[in-house]
């Protein structure tokens, strides 16, 4: 390491910026890998140590058909890998590939410009897949050293230390700070630039548009957050904080999936415009909801919610089945404020109005289980029940059954409730929901599997309920009829509380397991100072979310408000960053005119004597005194250039004994008189 450092220090000037120069491509590149593929990280990766061995070692460059080799492998390798050179993923795979491959021609201070503005592309394109925090700060870093690296690069003389361009880079930066915080601030909020990737939620905790069951044999909780609720007044309990999501009606022996695709109906129903029979009751629930970007149309509400979220730049549909969704995807970090009521009935009066699909099941699945609801129908306890009774006693089976809660069930096979209820008697909350809407369709009465997230966390920091993936849930809606012959409705049941009441209680939430830096951390630190810490970062993370990422038109126009605008627009908006930018460049001005007033103006008119010379063929050098001018411009220019010689000389006068002769403001009205020197 030692001679490393030694050689390092020994490299000439260019072997060390450009050495530099990787140093920060590499950080800005470091942040991607996750996002790109395979080939592409370890390309720019060789390409980056093969030129940081050229300049170490002082070898020459690659020629020409190394690069157009390399090119080549590189278009086609991204045409086979995403089956095109346009898009996102493409752009990013392409413009990381060539800002490696431009290295290998860093020749000239062209090629350093070139790649330069490669580079803060490529620190842009890290916004595309992350605006966390963290992302941010790296970025912060790699733009320091961009700028230091462009800095280093206009100090063409000696070999000046990187530090010193650091400063300067860092001088920048900081000056430009109040400008990029008015633009922050003030321009136009456009329409969400970045993307997300794909939905990857197989195998991991977590919503999808369907619910295959069995197909996974052990769920890897996934502890990122998925939204942070802030209540207003008083919280209503944990077991009560049911975030309503996809609900699935429809299935076919293995997935279940929404009834909307079983109708062949867009999704969602265009014609649905209000939940069949929603009554509320009791005071609502009042509640500001910061949703993770999803790349889905849900807005995640608790039950139920009688009135639209208000979503600003979206338009919010509930469905049938009391889902709300949104006009588009979130593909962007979402705040919307929200109501709902924990009391409430919803549904059809009566079983007529009930849709035989919820009472369906497919042919030639679960013989077993549809043995045992026969079987339970025969029992002389339940041959007359009602939906209530028959609820029961399957709950009731599920809590002294044997029946229990794992996240590592293994793969089901074909009969996944006949396997639950009698063979493995095991698994997470999708087998537990599905077995249980099996086993109740099996007895005639209408059941569904609704999709959410239940309970979360209070961050005593800020306070704020944070729910993440690992609280993702499924629960069931059985419809029953209202008692003594009343109005029935759909009720929400939970069977997995019947086999893990910790599950949907405040008791014990589903830990994700630790990675190994937060297990090394818990063997040093406290459990309660490691709480404490996290709760700390997720509620600087929550500061940033809700400030800087959650920034919208909305409150753009909020804040004119509170700059007096009764009903401000995006006329006033301009109006008001146009006054800005006019105010800035009047105060550039009048500090460009202090600091020309801060010359001394003796010698910006031997300055303006000295251009008129050069222009008249004079050859004066840059430090002539103004006697040595007069005698130049006699020489050369002869009798017409006596009236500017002696004037120079009263202006050297004016210098040296300045209250015995001509101010420096009457010499220069005496200069305006004199012709120019020809």
């Amino acid at each position: 390491m030692l001679t490393f450092a030694r050689q390092l220090g020994r490299l000439p000037r260019d072997g060390r910026d450009t050495m530099f120069l990787l140093v920060v491509i590499a950080w800005l590149v470091l942040p991607q890998v996750g996002n790109l593929p395979l080939w592409c990280s370890t390309l720019a990766g060789g390409v980056l140590v093969w030129r940081g061995w050229l300049a170490l070692m002082s070898r020459p460059l690659p020629g020409k058909w190394w690069l157009l080799g390399l090119l080549g492998i590189t278009i086609a390798a991204t045409l086979f890998t995403h089956r095109t050179l346009l898009g996102r993923d493409a752009g990013v795979t392409l413009i990381v590939v060539l800002l490696a491959l431009k290295t290998l021609e860093l020749r000239a201070r062209r090629d350093a410009f070139v790649v330069f503005f490669l580079g803060f592309f490529t620190m842009l394109t890290n916004f595309f897949f992350s605006q966390s925090l963290l992302t941010a700060a790296a970025m912060l870093v790699g733009l320091l050293g961009l700028l230091t690296a462009l800095v280093n690069a206009h100090m063409p003389v000696g070999r000046p230390p990187l530090m010193q361009a650091a400063r300067t880079a860092g001088w920048m930066a900081l000056v430009g700070a109040p400008i990029m915080l008015v633009l922050f601030l003030l321009f136009p909020r456009l329409a969400p630039l970045w993307g997300i990737p794909g939905d990857a939620l197989s195998g991991r905790s977590g919503l999808s548009a369907n619910m295959q069951v069995g197909t996974i044999a052990s769920l890897a909780l996934d502890d990122s957050i998925a939204m942070r609720v802030r209540f207003e007044g008083a919280v209503p309990p944990q077991s009560q904080l049911y975030f309503r999501g996809p609900v699935f009606s429809t299935f076919d022996g293995r997935e279940w999936r929404p009834l909307s695709r079983r109708l062949g109906t867009q999704f969602p129903p265009p014609a649905v415009q209000r939940p069949a029979n929603l009554q509320t009751r009791g005071e609502p629930v009042r509640y500001e909801v910061t949703m993770e970007p999803n790349n889905r149309p849900w807005l995640l509400t608790m039950d139920a919610a009688a009135s639209p979220p208000d979503v600003p730049g979206f338009e919010a549909v509930m469905t049938a089945d009391l889902q709300w969704v949104a006009s588009r995807p979130v593909t962007d970090l979402l705040r919307y404020r929200a109501q709902s009521h924990p009391e409430f009935r919803h549904g059809p009066a009566t079983a007529a109005g009930v849709l035989p699909e919820f009472r369906e099941l497919p042919a030639g699945f679960n013989p077993r289980t549809l043995a045992l609801a026969a079987q339970m129908r025969r029992d002389p306890a339940l041959a007359n029940s009602q939906g209530p009774e028959l609820v029961q006693a399957v709950l009731q089976r599920l809590r002294s059954g044997g029946y229990s809660y794992t996240l590592e069930p293994g793969v089901y096979g074909a009969n996944t409730a006949d396997e639950f209820w009698f063979d493995r008697k095991e698994g997470f909350c999708e087998h537990i929901a599905s077995a249980f809407v099996v086993l109740m369709r099996a007895l005639d009465v209408p059941a569904r599997i609704v999709t959410g997230y239940q309970g979360g966390e209070r961050n005593a920091v800020d306070g704020y309920w944070t729910v993440r993936q690992s609280d993702a849930h499924a629960w069931t809606e059985v419809w029953l009829p209202g008692p003594d012959g009343q109005a029935g409705s759909w009720v929400r049941v939970d069977p997995t509380s019947a086999v893990a009441p910790a599950r949907t209680g405040s008791l014990q939430r589903l830990q994700a397991p630790q990675g190994l830096v937060a297990a090394a951390l818990g063997n040093v630190l406290a459990p309660d100072l490691a709480a404490s810490l996290r709760a700390t970062w997720e509620a600087v993370n929550n500061r940033w979310n809700q400030w800087v990422l959650n920034y919208t038109q909305s409150r753009q126009l909020d804040l004119l408000k509170n700059l007096g605008f009764e009903s401000p627009s995006w006329t006033d908006l301009s109006y008001v960053l146009l006054a800005l930018i006019v105010a800035a460049s009047l105060l550039g001005a009048l500090w460009a005119l202090w600091e020309r007033s801060r010359h001394d103006p003796w010698l910006r008119l031997l300055q303006r004597v000295r251009r008129q010379l050069l222009k008249a063929g004079v050859p004066v050098p840059a430090a002539a005194p103004p006697r040595q001018m007069a005698e130049l411009a006699t020489r050369h220019l002869g009798e017409p250039a006596q009236a500017l010689a002696a004037w120079l000389l009263r202006l050297e006068a004016q210098r040296y004994a300045p209250a015995a002769h001509a101010s420096v403001a009457t010499l220069r009205r005496e200069l305006r008189q004199l012709a120019r020197p020809r």
